[in-house]
């Protein structure tokens, strides 16, 4: 694997997809994610300023088996046509279910795989580094090494640095607990020459500028054009206006998401409720994620439309 290129392919605006069901059974929709990813495209998204994942938290991973999982990757990935990176989210607490993963996201066309320290039990880091490695040497695709320090064990600063021998661990996707010790931004200052470092800490202006080369977004799934925008405006050093753009648009979104995350658990339930409102294919998210779009409908649409958002149906 050439490293350049694939921390190249990993950069941009890192969507997280929300895997669609349909509601009478909530059997997958493949034909609406592959509508979905045609829509992303389409309007602008592509590998110079964006790569798609797959089956992650708001991709309703927890709830899917390891064969549907696989099956809306391919579906994303045929549907993508080379024209973007795909990773397949790849989360498990089992090391044989995430050798089972890889390879899969092999054999589909996935060049990434998105991994995270195993929840429930708290592991050593000889444990953790174990699990990555053994996960890097199943597959010839590169891993994404997700820090959820909040349902797992934490990625510390002594872990990245043996994660960077392997070389196929390609790109962190990285937040850390807030402190005086700086994890977040001294990964950044450490490590950004070795890792497309995705933020998933919410720090897009400050991150971009220590050298982060990815940022996770919800808001592309139903309005790709201001994703591109915020993107170009953090590669053009637009840092400004590009905070404006946070204050003005991603602040008020994940206001009503943590609204709706007083009402069920859960991840893309947002996502999901606003990709209906511009006449995309959509669903509600698998139990025991509640169904509380109806509660939200309103809401969410007034907020699509103080937004500008051109496409509401």
């Amino acid at each position: 694997m050439d490293l350049e290129s694939a921390r190249a392919r990993l950069s941009g605006c890192y969507v997280t997809l929300p895997t669609l069901f349909h509601d009478a059974d909530l059997e997958l929709n493949l034909a609406g994610t592959r509508q979905h990813v045609e829509f992303l495209l389409d309007r602008g998204l592509n590998a110079e300023n964006g790569v798609l994942l797959v089956g992650g938290a708001a991709g309703d991973f927890s709830t899917m088996t390891l064969d549907e999982r696989v099956r809306v990757t391919e579906a994303a990935v045929q549907a993508s046509d080379n024209r973007i990176g795909v990773v397949m989210g790849a989360q498990t607490t089992s090391t044989r279910e995430l050798v089972k993963l890889a390879c899969a996201a092999q054999r589909v066309g996935a060049e990434f795989i998105q991994v995270s320290p195993p929840f429930y039990f708290t592991h050593t880091e000889a444990d953790l580094f174990d699990f990555f490695r053994a996960g890097a040497e199943a597959a010839d695709v590169g891993l994404v090494i997700y820090n959820t320090h909040w349902i797992s064990a934490g990625v510390s600063l002594e872990l990245v640095e043996k994660l960077a021998e392997i070389p196929n661990v390609v790109g962190l996707k990285w937040t850390s607990p807030f402190g005086i010790e700086m994890t977040f931004e001294r990964v950044l200052i450490g490590f950004a020459d070795r890792f497309c470092v995705i933020d998933n800490h919410l720090n897009f202006v400050s991150s971009h500028l220590l050298g982060a080369r990815g940022a996770e977004f919800h808001i592309p799934n139903f309005w790709p054009a201001w994703s591109i925008r915020f993107w170009q405006l953090l590669q053009e050093g637009n840092y400004v206006e590009a905070q404006r753009e946070f204050a003005r648009v991603l602040v008020p979104f994940f206001a009503l998401w943590a609204e709706m995350g007083q009402h069920t658990g859960g991840d893309g339930y947002l996502d999901k409720l606003c990709m209906e409102l511009v006449g995309l294919p959509s669903s509600r998210c698998r139990p025991p994620t509640r169904d509380v779009r109806e509660e939200f409908r309103d809401r969410a649409r007034q907020m699509l439309v103080e937004f500008g958002v051109p496409e509401l149906a």
